[in-house]
């Protein structure tokens, strides 16, 4: 009874301290991103997006125009949306996670884990034109997979596009389509080249499983989603999540966005038992669990509830900076990155429809856009980087922030 009483104690104890450590974001009273998109959402353009820039403390927060513009439904920061490829990075964390508990290296073998990746083959064209397959030469490793060098296609056929509930809905389970990818022939021999694929990420993943034993989405849930408080972010969005999801829009030039269908080949509803979770590109979330996530890299490994996640040099050398050889671009574990350390070195990624986030650790600076639109390009987009600009152009005092973080630069 009383080790219980102490335990109970301890944990709250523990809470509180977390809850003095989270910085009060203060709101910067400017309106930049607003500014540069009005004219674009008053003409229909733009059907509504979401601006977030962040420094030192101090936050621009925008939400202009529609979630839905036939209901005039409000684009707000709890409307979720279907995040993509933004969901690599999810899972760059969770391999950096073991990598830093010693439990996998970036080099090791993919079938030390995944027995049959033991024997890969590497479909060539030969001097007549004809393709050929040939036994790969090169050891597929951790890094390579998650880095995009190791020349699976963007998808396989457990999530082909002509089969309802495949593609970007998570179409098969994932050591079911690490099974299949590695029973389908490479572009080139790994780590020699890059292709970007959701395929590789997947494998990452399925890897993670046969470390921990979890499933990939609960060791996410564990590890990651629960302690940073992001409670709206999931494979599955409930019913009640989906009626507030913004909608897609087709941008249209010079005349009003169309609202179109999402991937009209993935599974209906969203969150029926046929999908299954894809680290490659399955999260569904909304614009506030994205700020705790990107938020958490930008502090080197630091929640915005003060939780740790990672350890600040895992964030630095593993997802801070690339991980592939320096003449290919930059790449780290499911994140884009400079090839070299930098104070003007951005990280992040973006995924389908427009949405994108990036941080800057040095500056601890951060960019948050949220937006479905497909089609058309975004003429906005110079606008809004004008925006940023003027916003981080500003002085700002970063004792509070260091204070949050613990960094001293």
């Amino acid at each position: 009874m009383r080790n219980r009483m102490f335990m109970m104690l301890f944990s709250l104890l523990v809470a509180l301290a977390m809850s003095a450590q989270s910085p009060k974001v203060r709101e910067s009273n400017t309106s930049y991103a607003k500014e540069a998109l009005q004219t674009y959402v008053e003409s229909g353009r733009l059907a509504g997006a979401i601006s977030v820039f962040y420094k030192d403390g101090v936050q621009e927060t925008c939400c202009i125009g529609y979630a839905d513009v036939a209901q005039k439904r409000p684009i707000r920061m709890d409307n979720v949306f279907m995040q993509c490829s933004q969901t690599k990075g999810f899972c760059g964390v969770t391999i950096a996670k073991l990598v830093e508990q010693g439990l996998l290296s970036l080099d090791d073998p993919v079938h030390k884990y995944l027995p049959e990746f033991k024997e890969l083959w590497v479909e060539v064209q030969n001097k007549d034109g004809v393709r050929v397959l040939h036994k790969a030469k090169n050891v597929l490793t951790v890094r390579m997979v998650m880095n995009h060098t190791g020349g699976f296609p963007f998808e396989v056929s457990a999530k082909r596009r002509d089969v309802r509930g495949g593609g970007w809905s998570g179409g098969a389970p994932l050591r079911q389509v690490a099974s299949i990818a590695a029973e389908t022939p490479l572009g080139f021999e790994p780590g020699t080249r890059e292709r970007y694929s959701n395929t590789g990420i997947d494998i990452g993943a399925a890897i993670v499983e046969v470390i921990t034993g979890m499933k990939w989405e609960q060791y996410l849930k564990q590890e990651v989603l629960d302690p940073l408080g992001m409670k709206s972010t999931w494979f599955w969005p409930s019913d009640k999540q989906l009626k507030k999801k913004i909608e897609l829009y087709q941008t249209q030039n010079n005349a009003p966005a169309v609202w179109v269908e999402e991937n009209p080949w993935q599974q209906r509803p969203y969150n029926d038992s046929h999908v299954f979770a894809s680290a490659g590109a399955g999260l569904w979330t909304n614009a506030n669990d994205q700020l705790k996530f990107y938020k958490m890299l930008m502090n080197l490994g630091v929640g915005d509830n003060g939780v740790r996640i990672l350890k600040e040099e895992t964030v630095k050398e593993l997802l801070a900076v690339t991980t592939r050889p320096q003449n290919m671009s930059g790449y780290s574990l499911g994140l884009y990155a400079p090839k070299q350390d930098n104070e003007n070195g951005w990280f992040g990624h973006g995924g389908a429809w427009g949405t994108n986030c990036s941080v800057n650790w040095h500056k601890k600076e951060l960019k948050l856009w949220v937006i479905q639109c497909s089609g058309g390009g975004q003429p906005w987009q110079k606008d809004v980087d004008k925006a940023a600009e003027k916003f981080f152009a500003q002085p700002f005092d970063s004792s509070a922030a260091n204070a949050y973080t613990g960094r001293t630069k």
